[in-house]
């Protein structure tokens, strides 16, 4: 018999015992680490276009506040669950804590398919899981985030619903806003301009020269499609790029300057 595969919560429990006691920690030092402090899982009744009423599950996983307010962000995706959200809520906190950022760990994320949603539809979903979790959420307490099928104008939404609900407006309820509502400059560009760092800090290690190094990048979000387009600004060759739709290819490079693949089609560009 095969060995049965860890999930990812399973493996990040794993990689905090291994590496806690790798580094001489007895388990009374690390095991508060393995539980996550509150774990909130919510209804989601929404009105459909058709006037039938769907119910979703959304999750609002809080998993370390030593550091400072919970931090994280919410997904859209049909495979998210409560072991999923609980291990990248674990992550979140090691992310912040190595970095040294004073913030705690948290994820959250709603079992759904955007792609099968109207705008409408969407928006009142965004609506109900901002009600749903509001009671734990706060600029001192846990900001919510941008993350997999989720971008400015859901977080401006969850902002205003958050807005409704106080009375007043909190700007800090949520990072990754529109502009307009007082996001950051850089915001969207900010994790594939992380990549695209890390990658070319990482490839001048390895004395790679960016124009005879070649790379395929998976994903063409915010963060896979602007990855690209820095990693082209720097000399790199980008020969495939994919998506949920399929991929395209050339050897001797695409022309990453015309490439707009966000809404998820690739069989326009033409190689």
């Amino acid at each position: 018999m095969g060995t049965q595969k860890l999930s990812q919560y399973q493996e990040t429990l794993e990689l905090i015992k291994n590496y806690s006691e790798k580094l001489g920690y007895e388990e009374s030092d690390y095991i508060t680490l393995l539980s996550p402090e509150r774990e909130l899982i919510v209804s989601l009744p929404v009105t459909m276009d058709d006037g039938s009423i769907k119910v979703f599950q959304g999750y609002r996983i809080q998993d370390n506040s030593a550091l400072g307010p919970y931090k994280g962000g919410v997904r859209y995706h049909p495979n998210v669950d409560i072991e999923e959200v609980r291990a990248l809520a674990m992550l979140m906190s090691l992310k912040c804590s190595l970095a040294n950022i004073p913030y705690g760990g948290a994820k959250g994320g709603i079992t759904v398919n955007p792609r099968e949603l109207s705008k409408g539809e969407l928006e009142r979903l965004t609506r109900k899981y901002a009600e749903k979790i509001y009671p734990v959420i706060g600029v001192d307490i846990d900001i919510p985030a941008p993350d997999v099928n989720t971008n400015p104008e859901i977080m401006g939404w969850f902002s205003d619903e958050y807005a409704k609900i106080t009375g007043y407006k909190v700007p800090g309820i949520v990072t990754g806003k529109p502009i307009d509502l007082g996001g950051s400059l850089g915001r969207n560009e900010a994790t594939g301009r992380g990549v695209s760092t890390i990658t070319n800090l990482l490839s001048q290690q390895q004395d790679l020269i960016p124009e005879n190094t070649k790379v395929i990048i998976q994903g063409t979000g915010n963060v896979g499609l602007i990855t690209a387009k820095l990693l082209a600004e720097m000399g790199y060759k980008i020969v495939g790029i994919s998506n949920i739709a399929g991929a395209v290819h050339n050897p001797n490079g695409l022309d990453v300057s015309v490439l707009d693949l966000g809404n998820g089609d690739q069989k326009n560009y033409d190689l």
